[in-house]
């Protein structure tokens, strides 16, 4: 009986503790990523695209992605090439059909989704880790008691 409840309440723990890994970011400004460069979206209208040469893959405005990623943009969104300018000073991204704005060229994208990884697999290792010294070393001396 009281193995039982000590066991539920290690793993009532446990589960709150997950639940406090949530992780979210605050974005300065609206971007697309494309080929690893991020673009700031701007308020410029584009008239003159040429061909498509890429999508969103992946949207939030919480959390970081890797890939055609964007805060702005649901998934699927077109990005285009602009006429004369070359993609890595600025691009164009679908707004609504038919109408395209402009985003120009910030920096390399950094993605640090891995890092968010390591540190979630070092918790749940740490909580087994304690778990498991609780159940093997702590509860034999209620069992004797």
């Amino acid at each position: 009986m009281k193995k039982g409840i000590l066991l539920s309440g290690i793993v009532c723990c446990w589960l709150f503790l997950m639940a406090q890994l949530a992780y979210a970011t605050t974005w300065a400004f609206p971007f697309v990523v494309w080929s690893d460069s991020i673009y700031v979206v701007t308020d410029e209208v584009v008239t003159n695209v040429e061909k498509k040469i890429g999508n969103v893959t992946s949207y939030s405005d919480m959390e970081q992605f890797g890939g055609n990623f964007s805060n702005m943009y649901p998934k699927g969104t077109a990005y285009y090439a602009i006429e004369g300018i070359v993609v890595t000073e600025a691009i164009a991204v679908e707004h609504e059909k038919g109408s395209y704005i402009k985003a120009v060229y910030e920096s390399p994208y950094e993605y640090r989704g891995s890092v968010l990884n390591i540190a979630k697999i070092a918790f749940i290792a740490i909580m087994i880790a304690i778990m498991s010294f609780v159940i093997y070393y702590i509860l034999p001396k209620f069992r004797n008691s």
